[in-house]
């Protein structure tokens, strides 16, 4: 539990210092290599951590997750973090210390489109809580356990992918609409990666997912990096992430129940075996399966309903009028509150 604490603070804590470290030109670059480093942590627990257990137990696991936060500690000596606060003789700008929700809310109000953008993001965990919750036992209903594992391990390059091109290429010039053109296209995929009971659908259905995930969260960080004032922008990626890391695990405790006791009796031999199953097959794992279809057109139809909403036209707004004075905050159309 503390590591998942500790976790969370950092990873409220990682944009807010790409705000302050680099320029707001290449930030979205910046964003695309965070999502690239997530992906090599990904590769590295799913299979270097599992060679080590098989051959050192956990002594190897521990070794090598303390040897890497001593290096972590040391490079972080050398990184000069100027945050730019008013001194402490001048309280009338200084950050309060004190726990301020509101004030972090009435920062978020002040954005046009903004609170919708993180209730965006919030159904979108909804839905991947899904996965949370079925993708492993889809998985292993086609292959064996350590195909599965592996298959994951081989599938993690797609972040490191995705976080190379991102920091070539950027995400444009209207972060907002690369965030749903993404979700256009992975909940597209999601449609259809479980159309029919085939490893290899699923094991491209999932690179999708992965090369275009770190483009999602490098957009939303973005976004909000250049239109939150940098004094506010850990609380409010704090809001954001509390807001949205709270659906998975929601959705995930109530899709399984959902799934056993009415999704697969319905497409093993109820009335959507009767409808379906010729073509789209009967059975535990198509009950599943269809379970994926329906999370897929349900984001893919809100994705679109998005696009035409007055929320992504405000905040996009907002984004382009966005100016950083000094090169290195954020959020200057945006007044901060007292």
């Amino acid at each position: 539990m503390l590591g998942v604490i500790a976790g969370n603070i950092r990873s409220i804590a990682l944009p807010t210092l790409v705000t302050i470290l680099i320029p707001e030109d290449v930030r979205d670059k910046a964003n695309g290599l965070v999502g690239m480093v997530t992906g090599i942590g990904f590769l590295t627990t799913s299979v270097i951590s599992g060679f080590l257990v098989a051959y050192t137990g956990m002594l190897g696991v521990l070794a090598l997750a303390l040897a890497a936060s001593a290096i972590v500690f040391l490079h972080l000596l050398t990184v000069k973090i100027d945050e730019g606060r008013v001194e402490s003789g001048d309280d009338s700008q200084a950050t309060p210390k004190r726990v301020d929700i509101a004030g972090t809310i009435r920062v978020i109000a002040a954005v046009p489109g903004l609170f919708a953008l993180i209730f965006f993001a919030c159904f979108n965990n909804f839905l991947g809580g899904i996965f949370m919750a079925l993708l492993d036992a889809y998985g292993l209903s086609l292959v064996a356990v350590e195909v599965w594992g592996l298959t994951f391990g081989v599938l993690s390059t797609a972040f490191i992918l995705s976080g190379i091109i991102i920091s070539k290429t950027g995400l444009g010039r209207n972060p907002l609409r690369t965030l749903l053109l993404v979700n256009v296209i992975t909940w597209s995929v999601c449609c259809v990666f479980t159309i029919q009971s085939s490893y290899w659908l699923l094991a491209a259905g999932c690179f999708v997912w992965m090369l275009l995930g770190p483009y999602a969260e490098a957009a939303e960080h973005t976004t909000l990096q250049k239109v939150v004032p940098l004094e506010r922008q850990g609380r409010v990626f704090g809001f954001a992430q509390s807001v949205e890391q709270s659906a998975s695990p929601l959705t995930a405790f109530l899709i399984g129940p959902l799934t056993q006791f009415v999704v697969i009796p319905f497409m093993t031999d109820g009335a959507g075996a009767s409808a379906i199953g010729s073509w789209f097959g009967t059975g535990p794992d198509r009950g599943i399966a269809l379970v994926f279809t329906v999370a897929g057109l349900l984001g893919l139809v809100v994705t679109i309903l998005a696009f035409n909403l007055r929320f992504y036209r405000e905040l996009s707004a907002a984004y382009a009028a966005g100016k950083d004075d000094d090169g290195e905050g954020g959020g200057a159309a945006v007044a901060s509150p007292a």
